[in-house]
């Protein structure tokens, strides 16, 4: 396909099971926004996904003990 994508909500006040919408832009400039719901469960997970991974996270715990 030719469409774009974008979730539209996952910003810095994301929360656990938040309500999203996909934005969907197809090739033609018509927007449809689905309403979905986050997956992001624990707020643990919510740090995991702002650091880029769990590694990236447990790195930067690891650096800033150091």
């Amino acid at each position: 396909g030719s469409e774009t994508y974008d979730i539209v909500g996952l910003d810095a006040n994301l929360k656990p099971q938040q309500d999203l919408t996909l934005k969907i832009t197809r090739k033609d400039g018509t927007v449809e926004n689905i309403a979905v719901a986050c997956r992001i469960d624990t707020p643990i997970e919510i740090d995991y996904y702002q650091h880029g991974g769990i590694l990236p996270y447990v790195l930067r715990q690891l650096v800033a003990k150091a």
